[in-house]
């Protein structure tokens, strides 16, 4: 009997699931073709279809978190989601420490974007 790993998607959804339980007020939704985890009601991040990671940001870090391995986000192919918004990919995050600091980016957005 064979065991079937989880998808991407959900092995990375799992990862957060971890991350966030000492935090108040989450909450999973399924949006933007992946599992959003909201917090306070704002999301944070998202796992994607291929493990990698959609990151609320403040627009003032930008520039700093494309330099540290961000990448622009986009709805669809070819649609910019804008400045408040990152995909990290799934080979940078791989490391908890890694995985958590993104995930932190996009918690602390949530104080500074409307």
């Amino acid at each position: 009997m064979t065991t079937q790993r989880p998808s991407p998607r959900d092995a990375l959804a799992q990862r957060l699931r971890i991350l966030l339980e000492s935090q108040p007020n989450v909450r999973e939704v399924r949006m933007f073709g992946g599992v959003s985890f909201l917090v306070d009601e704002r999301m944070a991040v998202a796992a994607g279809r291929d493990g990698d990671l959609l990151v609320r940001t403040d627009p003032a870090r930008y520039d700093h978190l494309i330099a540290r391995g961000g990448q622009p986000a986009f709805m669809g192919k070819d649609r910019p989601m804008g400045n408040g918004w990152l995909t990290v990919p799934s080979a940078l995050i791989e490391d908890e420490a890694e995985l958590g600091y993104w995930l932190g980016v996009g918690i602390d957005s949530r104080n500074t974007v409307p």
